[in-house]
């Protein structure tokens, strides 16, 4: 990533790899001990940045996948899923309905006995 000159909008977003950078590669994993560490720890860094971390900007997918011509694919296939699983909820609270209307009508019916004559 390179930054414009006299360009503010770019510079944000390079100071913001910088930051992502720092926390989730330097800071949080280890500080590594000779230039060769570094090298390997960003290298690493980077590729997951690219290749599997989904990145909210680009519709949550990788930025790999983006340039890949993969989104529309990506994006067609999660609202399958999607559709899928509300169809599953739906009918999970339909069978749940059915259950819990059933169990009011028995016992609604046990309510309506009569009551044992030889509790007088």
């Amino acid at each position: 990533m390179f930054d414009f000159a006299y360009y503010p909008q770019s510079n944000g977003k390079l100071e913001r790899w910088h930051k992502s950078l720092k926390s989730e590669c330097i800071r949080l994993r280890k500080t590594p001990f000779d230039l060769d560490e570094a090298r390997r720890l960003v290298s690493d860094y980077v590729d997951d940045y690219n290749q599997h971390r989904l990145h909210s900007a680009i519709g949550y997918i990788a930025p790999a996948d983006k340039l890949a011509g993969k989104a529309s694919e990506i994006l067609a296939n999660r609202e399958c899923k999607l559709a899928e699983a509300r169809q599953r909820r739906a009918e999970n609270r339909q069978r749940q309905n059915r259950n819990n209307h059933s169990w009011l009508a028995t016992r609604l019916s046990l309510n309506d006995e009569p009551e044992n004559s030889n509790s007088r």
